[in-house]
C-alpha cells in the first residue's frame, strides 16, 4: 500500500483547508485510512479514520464537529476537510493505514505511512 498525502498549507484561524490522501496498491482498500498529526515536541494524535469498506467515520475529540473525513472510490482517495482551523491544528498531518482487525486511535498498529503535510494556523 503507498500513500501520498497532500493539500497542507497556511491558513487563518477560522479558515478551511482540505487534505488529501491518494492510495494505490493491491490491496488498500481492505484497510482503515487513519489521519494523525505531529507538532513540534509533541507525540502523534489521532485525528480521524475512515474504514474504506463501510465508510463509517471515526474523530478525535480535539476535531470532532470541525473535521471530516470522506473517501472517494473512483478516485482512491480520501479527505480531510479540516473547517474552523485553530492555531493549535499546526502540525505535520500523515496518513496513515491500518487493517481493520488492528484498528485503534494510537499509531503503533498502523502498517503503512504517507509522507506528511505541513499545516500551519496563523492567529
Amino acid at each position: 500500500v503507498q500513500l501520498q498525502a497532500s493539500g497542507g498549507g497556511l491558513v487563518q484561524a477560522g479558515g478551511s483547508l482540505r487534505l488529501s490522501c491518494a492510495a494505490s496498491g493491491r490491496t488498500f482498500k481492505e484497510f482503515v485510512i487513519g489521519w494523525f498529526r505531529q507538532a513540534p515536541g509533541k507525540d502523534h494524535e489521532f485525528v480521524a479514520a475512515i474504514s474504506w469498506d463501510t465508510g463509517s467515520p471515526y474523530y478525535g475529540d480535539s476535531v470532532k464537529e470541525r473535521f471530516i473525513i470522506d473517501r472517494d472510490n473512483a478516485k482512491n482517495s480520501v479527505y480531510l476537510q479540516m473547517n474552523s482551523l485553530k492555531p493549535e491544528d499546526t502540525a505535520v498531518y500523515h496518513c496513515a493505514a491500518v487493517r481493520p482487525e488492528h484498528f485503534t486511535f494510537t499509531p503503533y498498529e498502523y502498517e503503512y505511512w504517507g509522507q506528511g503535510t505541513q499545516v500551519t494556523v496563523s492567529s
